[in-house]
């Protein structure tokens, strides 16, 4: 049974060991991200989602409303190709051009699953974002599009 509801405070330590058991997008420092950060994303920066399986998160969605961005998505390798991820990313794609009509972007690893997840998802490669990542934009005309499919 599978529970997609909003991002609390007290969730912040099970998003972290989400976050910290992924095998790809791997954090080179996990204290680079810090409960205090998740915590100001999904409270003052913008929004979060978790989803829960008995009682335990089993993956995570954040957005950034300040910098436009798609600040986290994250499941749990274990739950992986369940839908989980499309569930998370719909929730909060469907909030976060509710909330604003700007282009929305991120930042993945190259040829990692979240690459292909994203480009099958219908985001549009734009570049880089850094040495190692490929940045992706999605509009919202493009979203009113995919939700409309």
């Amino acid at each position: 049974f599978m529970i997609i509801r909003e991002a609390k405070i007290p969730d912040i330590k099970q998003i972290q060991i989400v976050r910290n058991a992924v095998k790809e997008n791997i954090l080179s420092n996990p204290n680079l991200v810090t409960d205090q950060d998740c915590e100001v994303f999904i409270t003052v920066r913008g929004k979060g989602w978790v989803c829960e399986i008995d009682k335990h998160i089993v993956g995570f969605a954040i957005a950034d409303l300040k910098e436009n961005n798609i600040w986290a998505l994250f499941l749990d390798p274990e739950f992986e190709g369940k839908g989980i991820g499309q569930l998370l990313h719909n929730t909060m794609l469907d909030w976060y051009f509710s909330q604003t009509k700007t282009t929305v972007w991120l930042g993945t690893g190259f040829n990692t699953r979240a690459e292909k997840f994203y480009r099958k998802a219908g985001w549009t490669e734009v570049g880089t974002h850094g040495p190692k990542e490929i940045k992706f934009e999605m509009t919202y005309d493009d979203w009113v599009k995919i939700r409309n499919q």
